[in-house]
């Protein structure tokens, strides 16, 4: 599998992005306005407007900026302009980029204003558009790309069919090098001891456990009013034949594979440290905020199985749709990017649907716009962790 090749963009810290985005970031809610303005101003350029970025504090502002910074930096964006209301978070997050070497500049409107902001943040969103638009890609390994997964709308064909296809890719594919990623802390209850055992260590399994502890005890269990019947399993699932949150979670964990044991457990939008494998992140089960941490971590693919169909994409991570699910793969067409509805028929191996998947990845790589892409979901959902102060 090493030996498969795609054309990619190699950045200047010699990471692979798939993609060339010039993105416009908005530091905080009240910078979008702005941000919005420049994108519409200059073409080829994306703005990410978002809900929160004011009065965090702790481990919550840590994750802010983790996001901030890792969506910027990115090997999928090309270049970004960064706005904010004040210079001194905003130069932070600039800073923050900047460190991978890529092209970045910072703006705030405090002391400007809108007008002189978005006129100045333009001229040089403009700039970064003409570097961006003669960059050319290059041959590299398929397994040099970083390719993360989460499922959503589960039915029961997710475990038979789609989540098994992502995990014969992975087993595949990890071993050749790539980097992968699942996450979904609360998705997993009552597979937990199963996932653990997945584990490439007793201290990552231990370090796992710790996580999916904190998610039930200081999450789930203080705030719950009875249990999570009322979330999870949502009501897409239970119409897909899934009763309980443990039938969920067998079937989730289909997505790892069947030998690749991971090898380390990640904050959010924490980036993988430990070389190549298979990494858990500690995310919510909710398809944008786990998308959007996972792309902040430098994941530059991101996989998709659903059963009931999920419109979910992302601004600047590719998202590969795939279903077994027949009546989906019919009524929501033109949302699934790879069809394994034949494992449930019987026409079509998990192996050789691992197979498809993998070409799916290597044309997504080169430059195949996914449905998501097609139709304009760019999902880009910040994850809160306090009220503000």
């Amino acid at each position: 599998m090493s030996t498969q090749t795609v054309w990619a963009y190699r950045r200047e810290n010699g990471r692979i992005g798939v993609r060339n985005h010039v993105v416009i970031l908005p530091l905080d809610d009240i910078s979008n306005a702005a941000c919005e303005a420049v994108a519409a101003h200059i073409q080829g350029t994306i703005a990410l407007p978002h809900a929160y970025g004011r009065l965090q504090f702790g481990e919550d502002l840590e994750l802010h900026f983790r996001t901030m910074i890792g969506t910027g930096a990115n090997p999928n964006v090309a270049a970004c302009v960064v706005i904010g209301i004040e210079p001194a978070w905003t130069q932070k997050v600039v800073d923050g980029i900047a460190a991978t070497g890529k092209p970045v500049a910072g703006f705030w409107i405090e002391g400007n204003g809108d007008i002189a902001t978005v006129a100045a943040a333009s001229r040089q969103a403009k700039t970064f558009v003409h570097w961006a638009s003669e960059l050319v890609r290059e041959p590299v390994d398929l397994t040099d790309l970083w390719v993360a997964a989460k499922c959503g709308e589960s039915d029961t064909t997710t475990g038979l069919a789609s989540c098994p296809t992502v995990g014969n890719m992975y087993d595949k594919l990890i071993p050749a090098g790539l980097y992968g990623c699942f996450g979904e802390t609360s998705e997993l209850t009552g597979a937990e001891h199963l996932a653990a055992a997945r584990a490439a260590s007793p201290q990552v399994a231990e370090k796992f456990m710790k996580t999916w502890r904190a998610y039930q005890d200081d999450v789930i269990e203080a705030h719950k009013t009875s249990d999570l019947s009322d979330s999870q399993p949502t009501k897409g699932n239970i119409a897909g034949g899934l009763t309980t949150i443990e039938e969920k979670a067998l079937g989730n964990l289909e997505k790892i594979g069947k030998s690749v044991k991971f090898i380390d457990v990640l904050e959010p939008a924490e980036a993988p440290a430990r070389g190549p494998g298979l990494y858990f992140m500690d995310t919510s089960s909710a398809a944008a905020e786990c998308c959007t941490l996972q792309a902040a971590a430098g994941y530059v693919v991101h996989i998709f199985p659903t059963g009931q169909g999920n419109v979910i994409g992302n601004p600047i991570m590719p998202v590969i749709k795939v279903s077994g699910n027949p009546r989906t793969v019919r009524v929501m067409e033109e949302h699934i990017d790879l069809d394994v509805s034949g494992i449930v028929r019987r026409e079509m191996t998990i192996d050789q649907a691992g197979d498809a998947l993998i070409e799916m990845i290597r044309r997504t790589a080169n430059g195949r716009l996914t449905a998501a892409e097609a139709l304009g979901h760019r999902e880009f959902v910040m994850t809160k962790l306090y009220r503000s102060a």
